[in-house]
């Protein structure tokens, strides 16, 4: 008798017990799915667009300066001339690929930087990179559209240039609006995993990205193959990664980049041709690639089209750049 009813606590015991760990559970996998939506907005998805509540984006510069990034005391000033902005051609400056064929740390550069989330949205401090791409008025950014909208239009971003080892040298830029293509908002179609990010720096009214930064040149139809340099940040790392490799067609719409060790956190990072000039971000197929090869995108009309909406201009043919 003792031991029947013994037994009968023990698995009454184990039953609460399972039952308690399963409530547990599904609170906390509530909780992180609440911390996930929390950061999500619907925008506008039938255009693509999203326009920033600025008090919002205010919070995420605070966060991510309160303890993740600090700024460099006496940051670049306005209107500086950058080195190195002008193209280079690759195929008579002696260009080779890496060898071997695989991702190595590389040197913070201006016009490239990780992007943050801080808050409870599943990811590390920084979870994508972005380049500074030239447009009229100076403020626009291109990444991967998986960084900035899944299921919603992200609200917990911010972007530092140049970022290194815990420090931003050229500040910390929130959005003002985000543009990606209809398609991708629909079904996220991997041919139109880009998005531009328009920006602005909390507490400097007036300043503009590109005349801190510099920026990249954004290239259209590029011939294939092609040279070409991914730069990302893995988001376990504090310096960049880069690769020289060839971009090769996978198919009509995607570039082909064969490289290890491209890790997460690479995400939107810039795919560059003749210096930087831009013809991709790392993004795409199989949501950017493997351990051997990543992914960008092709750079054609309907990226064209997406870079002059979301630079509120129409653009001349050919390359874009002061």
């Amino acid at each position: 008798m003792f031991s029947k009813v013994r037994g009968r606590t023990v698995r009454v015991t184990l039953l609460v017990g399972v039952l308690g760990a399963l409530l547990f559970a599904g609170i906390r996998f509530a909780w992180e799915l609440h911390g996930i939506t929390a950061h999500l907005a619907d925008g506008d998805a039938a255009q693509g667009t999203y326009q920033q509540d600025p008090q919002r984006a205010d919070r995420t510069a605070s966060a991510v300066l309160d303890g993740m990034v600090r700024e460099d005391p006496e940051p670049p000033t306005d209107n500086q001339v950058f080195g190195g902005d002008a193209p280079v051609d690759w195929r008579t400056a002696g260009w080779q690929p890496s060898e071997p064929l695989e991702a190595r740390t590389a040197t913070a550069e201006p016009s490239v930087g990780a992007l943050f989330s801080p808050g409870t949205d599943g990811d590390g401090d920084h979870h994508c990179s972005a380049g500074v791409v030239h447009s009229p008025a100076g403020d626009l950014i291109v990444t991967a559209a998986h960084c900035v909208y899944q299921g919603g239009f992200r609200t917990n971003l911010a972007f530092a240039p140049g970022y290194r080892d815990g420090v931003a040298p050229y500040g910390v830029w929130v959005p003002t609006r985000i543009d990606v293509d209809p398609r991708w908002a629909e079904d996220q179609d991997p041919d139109h995993d880009v998005a531009f990010l328009r920006l602005r720096r909390p507490g400097h009214p007036g300043q503009r990205l590109e005349d801190v930064t510099g920026s990249l040149t954004i290239r259209f139809r590029t011939e294939l193959p092609a040279p070409a340099r991914l730069v990302g940040y893995p988001n376990a790392d504090e310096l960049p990664l880069e690769c020289r490799t060839t971009a090769r067609a996978a198919g009509p719409t995607q570039l082909r980049l064969d490289c290890a060790d491209v890790p997460n956190g690479t995400s939107g990072g810039p795919v560059l041709t003749d210096g930087h000039i831009l013809i991709g971000v790392i993004g795409g197929r199989d949501g950017g690639g493997d351990d051997e090869t990543s992914y960008s995108v092709y750079f054609g009309d309907p990226i064209r089209t997406l870079y002059e909406r979301a630079s509120q201009g129409q653009a001349p043919a050919g390359d874009h750049h002061p």
